[in-house]
């Protein structure tokens, strides 16, 4: 005869575990065995006491993680034996006040499949309403104000639930059994259309037709979405694509565009199966990838670019547009280029006024603001994510941090493409995409976004880690801060070791970091570096040639001028037919001057820069109006069948390996001279910087007894160099290792210096 043994177990669990319908899981697990006890939200996370037979206690700690929500993630379960009190029945407890927070924050997650049938179905009572949930999907980060993650600590608390949301969000076996943002129609946050001067637009079929009819007759309409404002306009409307571009300021760079399904994005681009996956994941992403000759959108959605940004709805009022306009949406930032995106909407009709025709708005609160997610699929055989932004889906879910914070840290990244970094213990949480750091409004958000993430996550920096460049915003910031410890950490390091500790990769590795503009320890501008470190240090062991960059500033809006540089330092003096009709002889001759003297012209080993001098040279882009666009557009020229590769020396120096293109601008000077197309120059200048990158760390590994190559920094968002690299090492047997999770451009910057200083104080 056997014994029945009571036991009592109360457990914590630790990770994404709030709002994702994590405690009617319990109950409802707890219920199906038996098990008294309760289930409550607090700070650290969710926290459960369970009684019952021994046996279905064991049963239900290994259940419990194996069975979790689709959008739960479970970092650890401490369990710890207490003495039975006779429990009955299990209950899901009101969350208790104080505490130290340390709750995960769940990402805004797309809309599940029920919640669209639903949304879908003219015989459900929600049908058709643009902010239908449910615990496994709807807003979430954008929404909260304070952890535990309760209505009240949300933008929805001054919604009062109506008796059958009430009854739905209080009855365990529904699917919104204590859903937070849980409303309908009758409760719940509503649309209203508004004209450019804020009176309302009182529409017969209502606001949002009315706004799908806008768009249709070729109307600009600024919509309230989840995480702010976007811009939508016709994508096949040449006009209010162009009066879009105008009234934005935007003058050449891609709109992203929304289409209703994959089905339809892949009559815009080259769908593979790991970008279709990538549209779709819960996080709702824009995926770039290889635009369709015939994809029906304006020429000025993507004007010199190869790709498209698509994405798929991921709220239902997305959706619903997305279905009634039946055709691809420009779907933009909502700012004034260069700005924030706008999320209050006072905010917005004072600056989307002059743009908007107009405005698509509810009345939920947006209290975080954040952009689209970016993503690109690189190596498509081995699925190699390549994250460009990361932002709305993807924030504010922590990445561990190898070896701990011996103290608390906040990292305040760099200039462009700006994120900031929390770290607490072992885990880092990377704000979302801010941007360029050039202007008040965007330093505004980027100091509210930190105060918001201390608050959220209840840390306290000790640690400041900032940029070493004395000019970004960034670091001005991080040195007037208050009673912490501040502590410089060199850009291309920070770029490493991102992703080394993205990895668990503690030991050291070569580092191939290309990019733009990064202050260099000797107090020039780095860009086109080897490296050889772990975490907590480097040592150069490389770097590209370096020349001056005529002008300073004005070099990276003018690529003509490093066009000039990189030709003097090659020994021609001449410019380019492609530029003879576009620079004046007299100009030319002063900055050929420029480059060869201090004045006003400092040096420079930037990738990037030597990427705008061949684009220029070639007769793409003289002069730029966003960040890469000369790179980007010779990118998307070159000829994919093309093989041959121009000549690139590799030299001995005082740094370490030179990398040395002037016989790759002699020879493509001479091909242009000779009439040769730009997509074959193109073609075989990427082959060169792709050949020469693999030698020269294939070099540098060798002589260091080392087998990983890091690929980093915002050169290799180029498609057709990062796979070329990356081929090209693994054939060398040197295993690549690339940021996925993070982006590897700027945006990766705040959690690589986290990383270095953490390892810095833990190694004394």
């Amino acid at each position: 005869m056997s014994v029945t043994v009571e036991r009592r177990t109360r457990l914590r669990v630790e990770g994404t575990v709030q709002g994702v319908g994590f405690r009617p899981y319990v109950y409802r697990l707890a219920g199906e065995l038996g098990l008294a006890g309760f289930v409550l939200n607090d700070s650290r996370g969710v926290l459960i006491e369970v009684e019952g037979d021994d046996a279905l206690v064991d049963r239900f700690v290994v259940r419990l993680r194996d069975e979790a929500p689709p959008l739960a993630v479970i970092d650890r379960v401490l369990g710890e034996e207490r003495e039975p009190i006779g429990h009955t029945g299990f209950q899901i407890v009101e969350s208790p006040s104080g505490g130290v927070a340390g709750a995960a924050v769940t990402p805004d997650t797309a809309t599940c499949g029920d919640c669209l049938r639903e949304l879908l179905d003219p015989d459900d009572r929600r049908h058709r309403y643009p902010f239908i949930n449910c615990t496994n999907c709807g807003p979430r980060f954008t929404i909260v104000r304070r952890v535990p993650y309760d209505r009240p600590s949300t933008t929805m608390a001054g919604f009062r639930m109506c008796a059958r949301c009430q009854a739905e969000y209080d009855d365990p076996e529904d699917r919104r059994f204590h859903a937070q943002p849980n409303a309908c129609p009758d409760c719940g946050p509503s649309l209203t259309l508004l004209r450019a001067d804020g009176s309302p637009e009182r529409p017969g079929g209502g606001p949002l037709a009315a706004a799908v009819e806008a768009l249709l007759a070729g109307r600009i309409v600024a919509v309230k979405g989840v995480g702010g404002y976007h811009l939508a306009c016709l994508a096949n409307d040449l006009g209010a694509v162009a009066k879009l571009r105008s009234r934005k300021h935007r003058e050449d760079k891609p709109f992203a565009l929304m289409v209703a399904s994959a089905e339809a994005a892949a009559d815009l681009v080259l769908l593979g199966p790991h970008e279709r996956e990538m549209l779709e994941r819960p996080e709702r992403p824009i995926v770039l990838a290889p635009r369709l000759p015939s994809a029906a959108v304006a020429p000025a959605v993507a004007p010199g670019a190869a790709e498209l940004g698509v994405m798929l709805p991921y709220s239902p009022l997305h959706h619903l547009l997305a279905a009634d306009a039946e055709a691809p949406l420009v779907m933009t930032s909502g700012n004034v280029s260069d700005e924030p995106i706008c999320y209050r909407d006072e905010d917005a009709l004072r600056r989307l006024a002059g743009i908007a025709d107009l405005l698509l708005v509810h009345d939920r609160p947006i209290h975080t603001r954040t952009d689209d997610s970016v993503v690109r699929i690189v190596d498509a055989d081995r699925d190699r994510p390549l994250m460009l932004r990361r932002s709305r889906g993807f924030v504010p879910a922590s990445v561990r941090l190898p070896g701990g914070a011996p103290r608390p840290i906040l990292a305040c990244g760099a200039e462009q493409k700006n994120t900031f970094c929390l770290a607490k213990d072992d885990r880092a949480w990377i704000g979302h995409h801010v941007g360029d750091l050039e202007n008040y409004e965007t330093l505004r958000s980027f100091i509210d976004g930190i105060e918001h993430f201390q608050h959220l996550f209840a840390v306290t920096p000790e640690l400041v880690a900032h940029d070493l460049h004395p000019e970004y915003l960034s670091t001005k910031y991080a040195l007037e801060r208050d009673g912490v410890e501040t502590i410089g950490v060199q850009h291309h390091h920070a770029h490493l070791a991102a992703a080394l500790a993205e990895h668990d990769e503690l030991g050291e590795a070569v580092g191939a970091i290309f990019d733009g503009t990064g202050y260099g320890d000797d107090g020039t501008i780095w860009g086109g570096e080897l490296l050889v470190g772990d975490c907590a240090g480097y040592r150069r062991a490389g770097h590209l040639l370096a020349v001056r960059m005529p002008g300073g500033a004005q070099a990276v809006r003018q690529p003509w001028r490093m066009a000039c540089a990189w030709l003097d330092a090659a020994g021609e003096h001449e410019p380019p037919p492609a530029l003879a009709s576009v620079v004046d002889g007299r100009t030319w001759e002063q900055v050929r001057g420029l480059s060869g003297s201090d004045l006003g012209s400092l040096q420079t080993t930037s990738m990037g820069r030597l990427f705008d001098g061949v684009a220029a040279m070639c007769g793409v882009r003289a002069e730029v109006t966003y960040e890469g666009q000369a790179a980007i557009e010779l990118e998307a020229m070159a000829d994919p069948a093309e093989r041959t590769a121009f000549p690139v020396d590799l030299e001995s120096g005082p740094h370490g390996l030179v990398i040395d293109p002037r016989e790759t601008i002699l020879a493509a000077s001479a091909d242009l001279a000779a009439g040769v197309g730009v997509p074959a120059v193109s073609g075989r200048f990427h082959n060169a910087i792709a050949r020469a990158t693999v030698e020269a760390c294939a070099r540098v590994a060798a002589a260091q007894d080392l087998d990983r190559v890091v690929l980093a920094g915002g050169v290799f968002q180029n498609r057709r160099l990062i796979e070329s690299v990356a081929i090209g090492l693994a054939h060398a047997g040197l295993r690549v290792v690339t940021p996925e999770r993070l982006p590897i451009n700027d945006g990766g910057i705040s959690y690589g210096q986290a990383a270095v200083v953490a390892r810095r104080m833990a190694a004394g």
